[in-house]
């Protein structure tokens, strides 16, 4: 199902990829988080997460479960990726049902709903490296997303439905416009990511992520959640984001498959933060 790569390689990726730069930096948990905002949009795709998640208790859980899986897909060998493609496709076979907002069926596995998670996904990191991070090239721009491909057949979708550069990538997205709306679970998603349930101590400095997050959010999409951006402007968003990517680096311990990523890469010569 997923691409063949070469023998000597031991992951689906490796350090001189840009998908191995672009997740090597912590600024991909502001993605993850527009990402979220985004998909929620799709009605069928927040209905599976409405009638088969608790999101409401396990929001923190739920984000880190999907780090997880990325961390080892992305940075860890070929067996444990597939291994973790086999879990969630097998998830989502069982994850289907009716959605009440528009009475259409949905199903997780639906090679639709897969493309629109994957399409997010991507354009998402994409926005937070551009914005916080080192920005790439526009070559550098296309050949993330043509790498990010392996991921989405991992997942189940065939190497030909997926795009394969930023401009189909963004055709793709807008493809999806007609059916985006801001249904009860949008709603409720949105609530939760802007004010999940965490200590006091903790609640100023999630408000900076979210609005770092949010501005990174189309202005369509901000739209059909009837929001406006943050109040922080941008360029303190992106000094404190920025600042905060140092922190973590200094401070943070990386899974242990990213360590081994980190030091492989350094043994290698290659500079995963430019």
């Amino acid at each position: 199902m997923v691409s063949k790569k070469s023998a000597a390689e031991p992951s689906y990726f490796g350090p001189r990829s840009v998908v191995w730069r672009v997740h090597s930096n912590p600024i991909t948990l502001l993605g993850g988080l527009r990402a979220l905002l985004i998909q929620a949009l799709h009605p069928l795709a927040m209905a599976g997460v409405v009638d088969h998640s608790d999101m409401a208790s396990d929001v923190f859980g739920r984000f880190r479960r999907t780090s997880d899986y990325l961390v080892v897909s992305i940075f860890g060998d070929r067996a444990a990726a597939d291994a973790m493609g086999a879990r969630v496709r097998a998830i989502h076979r069982h994850v289907h049902g009716v959605d009440r907002e528009t009475g259409r069926p949905y199903r997780a596995d639906d090679p639709e709903l897969l493309l629109w998670v994957h399409c997010v996904l991507v354009d998402s990191f994409l926005a937070a490296q551009q914005r916080y991070g080192t920005p790439l090239s526009g070559a550098e721009c296309n050949r993330y997303v043509a790498e990010m491909v392996s991921l989405a057949e991992l997942v189940g979708l065939h190497r030909d439905e997926v795009p394969a550069g930023r401009a189909a990538l963004r055709g793709c997205l807008a493809s999806y416009r007609p059916v985006l709306r801001l249904t009860p679970g949008a709603k409720a998603a949105w609530n939760l990511l802007e004010h999940p349930p965490m200590r006091l101590v903790g609640r100023p400095i999630w408000a900076l992520v979210f609005a770092a997050a949010l501005d990174l959010m189309p202005k369509g999409m901000l739209a059909i959640y009837k929001k406006r951006g943050p109040i922080v402007p941008g360029s303190v968003l992106s000094a404190l984001a920025i600042a905060g990517t140092r922190m973590a680096r200094l401070t943070g311990e990386p899974p242990p498959v990213l360590a081994e990523a980190l030091e492989r890469a350094a043994r290698e010569g290659v500079d995963l933060y430019p």
